[in-house]
């Protein structure tokens, strides 16, 4: 690979990371905004790492009361 292709995608790579990180950080935004938070949330590393990655968000575990809210404020939405 030359040195441009090797640089475009390792470009490509690093927008497509960024751009999962900034779902998660949007995603951890809007959640906060509900009062809901998890803790787990986060960028997946395995998923990002690589030369082709294919990031993945872990939302981790919550509590049933957590999963309530984020429950409603699904079903909320939906009725809009």
């Amino acid at each position: 690979m030359s040195a441009v292709k090797g640089t475009e995608a390792h470009g490509r790579t690093t927008d497509r990371v960024g751009a999962a990180q900034e779902a998660v950080d949007r995603l951890r935004a809007g959640l906060a905004e509900a009062g809901i938070v998890l803790p787990s949330l986060r960028l997946e590393p395995v998923s990002s790492a690589g030369n082709d990655p294919a990031p993945l968000v872990d939302l981790g575990r919550c509590n049933v009361e957590t999963a309530d809210r984020l429950s409603a404020v699904l079903e909320g939405a939906r009725q809009r």
